[in-house]
């Protein structure tokens, strides 16, 4: 599974159970709940569980992974740093559009908002994912933030986004089932009606997406290589200035051995020469 043929079938299964989740979700809305429209009514309802699960869920999975793809690694890394940026930017779009369309709903029929727990994680998913996209824009996407600064910053910003992420994944989840719980009275939910069975067969979809977001994502294997940096050697990788000035130390070091060892050996001949005329002087 560590191969290309490895990640391409995790690729294909993740892309195809997220177009299903997308799908599915459409038909829940159309079918089952009757439609989408912005009136006030539940058809406008209808528009917050499509928009999340197309922009919070599959978007933002595709964004997550966008670095991951072995074809893109030829592309300069602002170019993927834009495609990264231009998909949550939507995701964060349809996120907002949706939480329009559900507190419309709610205060329309005068239903108190923020009071379930579903309710509680989306928006705090909402506001940690507009945060999330504004610090990546500043500091990793514009060229103003140090090096330095990058540095200590990229590893918060990996694992804040798998959080939120896997966040999002739970708040479409309670917020499913709280759907169901609250709609399906004749038939119960608890006697196992089609659209319960349906909505639950959506969940796990959701579920499995998540899944395999994560465990593409979290492989080293299919990182993105680091760029190579162009005042490095190709072979070693040592600094030009640095080997060049190491070359000239060393030149400087073959010299002065060379010195000391014909100064050396100009002392030896000389004592050589010494011992010899004492000898013939005797």
């Amino acid at each position: 599974m560590d191969g290309y043929r490895g990640f391409l079938g995790l690729l294909v299964s993740a892309l195809l159970v997220g177009f299903l989740s997308v799908i599915f979700t459409l038909v829940w809305a159309l079918h089952y709940r009757e439609g989408l429209g912005w009136d006030g009514s539940a058809l406008e309802f209808n528009w917050h569980p499509v928009l999340v699960v197309t922009g919070f869920v599959f978007i933002q999975g595709i964004a997550i992974i966008v670095y991951r793809l072995p074809w893109t690694w030829k592309c300069s890394k602002l170019l993927m740093k834009s495609i990264h940026a231009g998909l949550n930017t939507v995701a964060a779009i349809l996120a907002i559009i949706a939480l329009v369309a559900v507190f419309d709903f709610h205060n329309a029929l005068n239903i108190p908002n923020m009071y379930s727990l579903h309710s509680w994680i989306g928006l705090i998913a909402v506001i940690l994912y507009i945060l999330q996209l504004l610090l990546g824009f500043f500091i990793f996407l514009l060229p103003l933030a140090p090096l330095s600064l990058r540095a200590l910053l990229m590893p918060i910003h990996v694992y804040s986004g798998l959080l939120i992420f896997g966040t999002v994944i739970a708040a479409v989840l309670t917020g499913m089932t709280e759907k169901l719980l609250f709609s399906l009275e004749q038939p119960a939910y608890s006697t196992f009606p089609p659209e319960g069975i349906f909505a639950n067969t959506l969940g796990l979809l959701i579920l499995v997406f998540g899944a395999l977001i994560f465990w593409i994502v979290s492989r080293p294997q299919w990182k993105r290589p680091k760029e190579a940096n162009s005042t490095l050697q190709p072979n070693r990788g040592t600094p030009e200035g640095v080997e060049g000035s190491m070359a000239i130390n060393f030149g400087h070091m073959d010299k002065s051995d060379s010195e000391l060892n014909s100064e050396a050996a100009a002392r030896k001949r000389n004592i050589t020469l010494d011992e010899a005329s004492q000898r013939s002087t005797m």
